[in-house]
């Protein structure tokens, strides 16, 4: 008998800002419970104007100040067969997801949903994008993705 596994892929724009940070804390998330080799994560943007570049220097700052290492990934565009290899796919605002919908195989059967949704119908809807803001918004951003990652890894838990 196989271990209960799932997959997780967060998507932005570009793969620069939201969704790499989304990753990380993520990741670390997983780690800590000792679940790493169950729950598997990536990242990817709608757009294409960042592949394979690493995430802004903003975003990785903010996240080092707060232990978690963006600097090693790389962007990447989501592509058709995502929805085919990730079980959860978490867009980080409306845009994202609309995009995300009209990408969407019509034979898959991942679950597409908006990042924050976990936080309820009081929580925001959306993760801002930070990039053309000032450093501030990078740490708002930490701030959402951690309180979103630990929600979902909660429930996360009961799949496996």
């Amino acid at each position: 008998m196989s271990t209960p596994s799932v997959s997780v892929l967060f998507v932005c724009l570009g793969n620069i800002c939201r969704s790499p940070t989304a990753e990380a804390v993520f990741r670390r998330r997983v780690t800590d419970a000792g679940l790493e080799e169950r729950i598997h994560i990536d990242s990817a943007g709608t757009g294409d104007w960042h592949i394979g570049k690493a995430p802004d220097r903003r975003a990785s700052a903010a996240a080092a100040r707060r232990g978690y290492e963006l600097d090693r990934l790389r962007a990447r565009q989501v592509s058709a067969e995502d929805f085919h290899r990730f079980d959860l796919i978490l867009a980080m605002d409306d845009n994202n997801l609309a995009d995300l919908q009209a990408l969407r195989p019509a034979d898959d059967d991942a679950l597409l949903a908006r990042f924050l949704d976990v936080l309820g119908e009081d929580g925001p809807h959306e993760v801002p994008d930070p990039y053309y803001g000032g450093d501030d918004g990078f740490d708002h951003v930490l701030n959402l993705v951690e309180k979103a990652s630990d929600l979902w890894l909660e429930r996360l838990r009961e799949r496996l």
